[in-house]
This record gives structure tokens, sequence and C-alpha cells, in this order.
């Protein structure tokens, strides 16, 4: 398995600010997980992710596009295959990144990163 280089930001905990949710040490009701997976939401977004998939207490987000196989199938056909090397650049550069945060009973978010793809 090959080892990822870790973009800067990722590997700190992604929690909220002290104090965001409740007396220190309650555990936190349904309205504030809530509003903390609003908050780690919304910190992802604001760095180029989209809301794939939300529930009450988890959210999918994914970063980036798949390549559209059939307009450059169409397009290196049209231009006698001088398209392809575009094709071949695209489809070994290009990522789409998912990622699951959920937020636990004590109100802490948990990231889980699917496999890159």
């Amino acid at each position: 398995m090959k080892l990822r280089k870790v973009p800067p930001g990722w590997g700190e905990p992604l929690q909220p600010p002290p104090g965001y949710f409740g007396a220190e040490g309650s555990v936190p009701d349904e309205a504030q997980r809530r509003l903390v997976l609003d908050w780690a939401v919304n910190q992802r977004i604001a760095s180029g992710w989209r809301v794939e998939s939300r529930s009450d207490t988890q959210a999918v987000l994914v970063r980036g596009e798949p390549v559209n196989h059939v307009l450059h199938a169409i397009l290196s056909l049209v231009t006698c295959f001088l398209w392809a090397v575009v094709w071949i650049v695209l489809v070994a550069t290009n990522r789409v990144e998912r990622v699951a945060l959920t937020v636990d009973a004590q109100g802490n978010v948990i990231a889980v990163h699917a496999p890159v793809s």
C-alpha cells in the first residue's frame, strides 16, 4: 500500500472552538451535535469541498471531478486521436477525494477518508 502525502490542515483535529456547545464536560444533545457537524462541514466547504450527502450526524463530502470519458473519446475520434494525449494526461492526474464526517455522542468530529480514485 502506497502512503499518501498528507495535505496541510489534514493532520489537525477537526473540532469546533472551545465553548462551541454547552458547558465543559457535558454531553451534547442532538441539536448541539448538528451544530458541530454544520461547523465541520462549513470548514471543509470553505476549502473547496462539496456536500454529496447529509444526515443529522453524518455528512459525505467530495473534492474533484471525474473525467468525462465519452466527451474525450468523441474528441479523440474527431481529431484523429491527437486529443488522446490530453485525455491520458487528465486520467493520470485527476483525483476524486471523499471524506465522511461523523459526530459521535460526545460531540467529537470523526473524519474517515475514502481511498483516492
